[in-house]
């Protein structure tokens, strides 16, 4: 085996634990089976603390001299498995402004593996994902991505579902026997050890051959060299902005052109402009200034600056103006504005469709009393 290399990427301090009993169960796994391994973090507090996805890590050896080789690297230039315990991160993640949006698959070795939580199918989340010129394969665990409050845990299972998953696609890595002998140590639960082997004997796995995916180029940067950097430290401001798409009227903040808040995103706001009384309170209290004023008064959201946080869903008192739906409807970041004043009739079926069959589903967030996890956890018996 010598050295195997596992991250987990994950929705900042929404997912933090669930991230951290990832890692530290895998350790705890492979060392029954006599290897020895360490899990960290990634990222500080303060870039998880608003959602912007991180890292967690897992690294495993067969013997003390090889982990302390693998460690020597801050962070590992390519990894065996990829868990993405959301399945909207599959468009890509920005984990720091000087990365810009980067592939989720960015670090897979080629003939490793990708874990994903997901709804969709295999064939579904591959049109979200960047094209890579290696194979690698692409396991699905059918589950509601876990997405809970800050501060609040969100104990549906997903950690050993994930868990599972891994023992089946890294068999090399630790076993399903002894992954589900830890998962009976850690949480004392046999229903968690029924979801794991449940996963384990579910979770669909595909081959992604090359040049499979979007065809969207990845982000690329060219970092000064010594002689051209300036003297002190320099933050440019961002300009103001003016009219609406370069018009006369209306008005478009300008934003950062590398800054991608859209990876932090499971939902987006569906706009029915037809209902819009203009009140201005999506533009006045998004906290990220995602509203463009059009040159009729109205709002169109920029997805490239969404973050999807539902405080226009919230603010807004006209009924099913502003409903927030899931990413995964989506493949795109166009203008919801654009599309309504090119076709009225067919924009208004469109989003008649996705409302109502938002309504049917399973939010992400969005929760309206206490007590609603639990609620939800219940009802979900043996899904």
């Amino acid at each position: 085996m010598s050295v195997v290399a596992v991250e987990v990427v994950y929705r900042g301090i929404f997912q933090r634990t669930l991230a951290r009993n990832i890692v530290r169960s895998i350790v705890f796994a492979a060392r029954k089976e006599g290897k020895i391994g360490t899990a960290f973090g990634r990222y500080g507090d303060s870039p998880e603390r608003n959602g912007i996805p991180a890292k967690q890590f897992a690294i495993v050896a067969d013997g003390a001299e090889e982990l302390e080789e693998s460690m020597a690297v801050y962070e590992a230039a390519q990894v065996d498995v990829t868990i993405n315990v959301d399945d909207a991160m599959c468009k890509g993640v920005e984990s720091w402004a000087w990365y810009g949006l980067q592939p989720i698959n960015e670090l897979t070795k080629p003939g490793g593996t990708l874990i994903v939580t997901s709804r969709q199918d295999n064939d579904s989340l591959i049109q979200d994902m960047h094209q890579r010129d290696t194979a690698y394969d692409l396991a699905v665990i059918p589950s509601i991505p876990s997405f809970s409050g800050l501060w609040v845990y969100k104990d549906d299972h997903t950690d050993v579902r994930i868990l599972g998953t891994l023992a089946k696609v890294a068999s090399h890595l630790v076993s399903i026997e002894s992954m589900l002998e830890v998962i009976k140590e850690q949480w004392g639960s046999e229903e968690k050890q029924a979801s794991a082997k449940k996963a384990y004997d579910r979770a669909t796995v595909r081959p992604v051959e090359p040049g499979e995916g979007k065809s969207e180029e990845r982000m690329t940067f060219t970092l000064p060299g010594w002689k051209d950097m300036e003297e002190g430290v320099v933050i440019r401001g961002i300009e103001e902005g003016g009219g609406f798409r370069g018009g006369d009227s209306g008005y478009q903040p300008v934003r950062s052109a590398v800054f991608k808040k859209f990876s932090t995103r499971s939902m987006r706001p569906v706009i029915n402009f037809e209902t819009c009384t203009k009140c201005t309170l999506c533009w006045l209290q998004c906290p990220d200034t995602c509203f463009d004023v059009t040159p009729d008064g109205l709002y169109d959201a920029n997805m490239e600056s969404c973050c999807g946080c539902g405080v226009c869903e919230a603010v807004c008192p006209v009924t099913d103006c502003v409903t927030m739906v899931s990413e995964s409807h989506f493949n795109d970041n166009n203008s919801q504005w654009e599309a309504w004043q090119k076709d009225k009739d067919g924009y208004k079926k469109w989003m008649t469709v996705l409302v109502e069959t938002q309504k049917k589903e399973t939010r992400t967030h969005g929760f309206h009393h206490k007590g609603q996890y639990a609620e939800e956890i219940a009802a979900m018996g043996d899904v």
